[in-house]
């Protein structure tokens, strides 16, 4: 029982529940003002933005200190990753083999949103009455994804090529072990930190799920419950068919995985971001026997170009707005839904909203499906953020676990010993 009581996975669960019940039964609670007026401030290059209801508060502040941490955690790792590794051919090789496999991975996640879509038709019966104009005019004004903003908002990304570059540059340097000597005890402090702050996940995790159901109250689901059905359904069968079997060829378990990594995935659960998570992922996958440096590249890299979950719901929202304003689409069409999200998808985060500008961009470019249909997906887009954020942290771990076996660079004792 003291074993129980001091594990931070019972915690969060308890915490994920009482949220929940907090949200259905005492909204009043979750959204008591702590704050008048919003409130936003600078704080090491993170801007935290904090709502004006406790619960609110609880689950931003939790995810901002966490934010905190990742950025000099991925320098770290990478920088120190490819100076130790002292080959930058390998490192090289190791970044195409992961953007290779992120794009067939997502391309196969694509494709599966679109044939459940149009097997289980979610988007029939649902009353396009709702859908208003007014309410989607920040959405219809971009003709196209912007990636120049894309990349100057996604802090992570900017970051990793800095890494990139440094480790490049003091890999050949006579500087190299004064480097990695300066580098370790920073970052054995940082890790030292963070595993502090996520002492106090259980309060983040109440906090999101007790804003998310006393906001929008669980009775908003069900107009749009095949949808979400349908997007839980098919995420399940990607987890558990095409990870596994991703994971299969390299003898290695994805209950196993699940199980190693059950803490993570309740606190991106209880907050709906999967970068709550991702300095405690990289640290566990470093554990589990993957390699430094393909850590260090592939689970950074994966959180803007192997969007698993968002894909799938991407390619599932196309279709559902399609049946839900009865209009049918062509087999041309249906490809360039994928070719075009193929592509934009890769932005679909790091840039708060992107998402929606996705899909906006997506039924601007095939020009048949109205543009206020995005407002069918606005009141259920928040529960479905959950099975998403999950959905991606799982891909990205499996990505780290198959290239580093792909690569040699997998210890499996260290996995046996961990699983």
């Amino acid at each position: 029982m003291k074993k129980l009581f001091s594990n931070l996975t019972f915690w969060v669960l308890i915490s994920i529940v009482a949220g929940i019940l907090v949200g259905q039964f005492a909204p009043q609670i979750a959204l008591y003002p702590v704050l008048d007026e919003p409130w936003k401030k600078r704080f090491f290059g993170q801007e935290l933005e904090l709502g004006v209801s406790l619960s609110e508060f609880l689950g931003k502040l939790f995810i901002s200190v966490v934010k905190l941490f990742i950025n000099p955690i991925i320098f770290l790792t990478i920088t120190l990753g490819i100076i130790s590794m002292g080959n930058l051919k390998k490192v090289g090789r190791i970044g195409v083999k992961a953007l290779l496999y992120f794009e067939v991975v997502s391309t196969f996640a694509l494709i599966a949103g679109v044939i459940v879509a149009w097997i289980i038709r979610p988007g029939h019966g649902v009353a396009t009455h709702r859908a208003d104009e007014a309410k989607v005019s920040q959405f219809a004004s971009t003709g196209g994804f912007d990636w120049v903003y894309f990349f100057k908002e996604n802090s992570t990304l900017q970051v990793l090529i800095v890494a990139l570059i440094a480790g490049i540059v003091f890999s050949g340097s006579s500087y190299r072990h004064r480097v990695i000597s300066f580098l370790q005890p920073i970052g054995k402090v940082i890790f030292s930190a963070l595993h502090k702050v996520m002492l106090l996940a259980p309060a983040g995790a109440f906090g999101g799920m007790a804003f998310t159901i006393s906001k929008y109250g669980i009775s908003a689901l069900v107009p749009l419950a095949k949808l979400m059905s349908a997007v839980y359904a098919t995420m399940l069968i990607f987890i558990f068919l095409v990870l596994w079997l991703i994971l299969r060829h390299y003898r290695i378990s994805i209950y196993k995985l699940l199980k190693y990594i059950r803490e993570e995935l309740l606190i991106v659960l209880g907050t709906s971001s999967s970068e709550a998570a991702l300095p405690s992922l990289m640290e566990k996958m470093e554990q589990m026997g993957c390699s430094k440096p393909v850590v260090g590249l592939v689970v950074p890299a994966g959180y803007s170009f192997n969007l698993d979950g968002t894909t799938i719901y991407l390619s599932m929202a196309m279709i559902f707005l399609a049946q839900a304003f009865h209009i049918h689409l062509s087999l041309a069409q249906i490809f360039t839904i994928i070719g075009i999200l193929m592509v934009t998808s890769k932005g679909a985060a790091g840039v708060a909203g992107s998402g929606f500008v996705v899909l906006a961009t997506t039924i601007t470019a095939i020009k048949v499906i109205p543009m206020e249909g995005l407002v069918l997906l606005l009141g259920v887009d928040r529960f479905m953020s959950e099975a998403r954020a999950i959905t991606n942290f799982i891909g990205n771990s499996v990505a780290a676990v198959w290239i580093a076996n792909n690569e040699k660079e997998f210890d499996r004792e260290k996995m046996n010993r961990i699983l």
